[in-house]
């Protein structure tokens, strides 16, 4: 079975860094000694941080940035690791995303991640108690990068099933949802994101209690990531991916098929008017 090609940008944020960095390093001609000398550590060290076999500390990052005459170009690698705004019980989800080659997802309240629009991720985020305008800012950032993987040499599978009530909640207002709906529209299109909307006269389902979405990798063991009101879980557990994937199978079952999904999305779309 042919191996997905790698490219640079598929490439693990903490090997992106250092990459870069040796990058830099090299264009200046210097060794690992030289630019350690001038930023204060061992030429072990920043060879560890350049094989990514060490956690880079944030006072490493500005002085390798002024030893280096950059404004910011290191700053924003070092944040693709470390997301200031990004709990650390997530942080783990994103690499096993870029990883993946299929994905199953199950939402009963809210547009899946990987398929929000910037002015819905917003208007999500910033009904969080206490959200502040950069971070929220931040958070939509980092949920956008998310979505780079359906631009990858060759895309995950993406298959969301979502329940109907959450094309009639207005998360942002009707112009910031009727964009939201045409955008899912959009994605429909693309050859690897299926959507499918469960009919609200179904009542009751098995995914009533939280949305969850399943990973499937090609080595290793199939994850899982599980929301809940206050944090989440990422799992590996065989047993706990089962059951999440025959719940999920469960839940699909009650789906509406693609094109009867389209069509009431674009009947949802009119109803949001222009």
């Amino acid at each position: 079975m042919p191996t997905e090609p790698t490219t640079p940008a598929e490439a693990p944020p903490e090997v992106a860094f250092g990459r870069e960095l040796r990058r830099l390093r090299l264009a200046e001609g210097w060794t690992l000694e030289a630019l350690g000398a001038r930023v204060g550590y061992s030429g072990t060290m920043v060879g560890y941080f350049e094989l990514a076999k060490r956690p880079v500390p944030e006072t490493f990052v500005a002085t390798a940035e002024g030893a280096l005459g950059l404004d910011g170009e290191l700053a924003a690698l070092w944040k693709e690791i470390n997301p200031k705004h990004t709990p650390k019980w997530f942080r783990q989800w994103p690499k096993i995303e870029k990883a993946a080659v299929a994905i199953r997802t199950w939402q009963p309240l809210v547009m899946p991640g990987l398929l929000q629009t910037e002015a819905y991720a917003g208007a999500l985020l910033r009904a969080e108690p206490g959200a502040m305008d950069e971070q929220v800012k931040e958070m939509v950032r980092a949920r956008l990068e998310r979505q780079s993987i359906f631009q990858r040499v060759v895309p995950p599978m993406y298959a969301a099933v979502m329940d109907e009530g959450i094309l009639h909640r207005p998360v942002g207002g009707r112009k910031v949802m009727r964009e939201q709906l045409e955008h899912l529209l959009t994605l429909m299109t693309h050859p690897k994101i299926t959507i499918q909307v469960v009919p609200l006269e179904v009542g009751a389902t098995p995914g009533l209690l939280g949305g969850f979405s399943i990973a499937q990798l090609s080595h290793g063991l199939d994850t899982a990531y599980l929301e809940s009101a206050s944090n989440g879980q990422v799992t590996d557990r065989a047993d706990e991916v089962r059951a999440i994937s025959l719940r999920y199978d469960a839940i699909r079952a009650w789906a509406h098929p693609l094109h009867i999904t389209e069509n009431l999305i674009r009947e949802t779309v009119e109803r949001y008017g222009k």
